[in-house]
């Protein structure tokens, strides 16, 4: 398997299947459905450089569930998988997962 590092403040995105029926429960075929928005992050740049040359350190990080725009990144295959390559600030934010509140015995 080859390895991928993003440079600059580039990230690597996998977009995030979305649901194959609508609501009535109609397939809709590949060919109709619009990509997602959404992904995972796959790989992290080390962040662009400040004036002084210094590293801004990305805000995102691998495993982060983000939200970009239509036409964000670059597509890219790499071993067979479909991947977008784009710039940390294409990037609109992160999806943060609720944690479950416990409940008190």
């Amino acid at each position: 398997m080859a390895s991928f590092r993003p440079l600059h403040d580039r990230v690597v995105v996998k977009r995030v299947k979305e649901e194959e029926k609508t609501k009535g429960g109609i397939i809709i075929p590949d060919t109709a459905q619009e990509k997602p928005q959404e992904g995972e992050v796959i790989a992290v740049g080390p962040g662009a450089r400040d004036e002084d040359g210094e590293y801004i350190k990305p805000d995102v990080k691998v495993g982060d569930r983000v939200l970009f725009g239509k036409w964000s990144g670059t597509e890219v295959k790499i071993d067979g998988e479909d991947l977008l390559i784009m710039k940390e600030s294409d990037i609109m934010g992160v999806i943060e997962q609720k944690k479950a509140k416990k409940e008190a015995a």
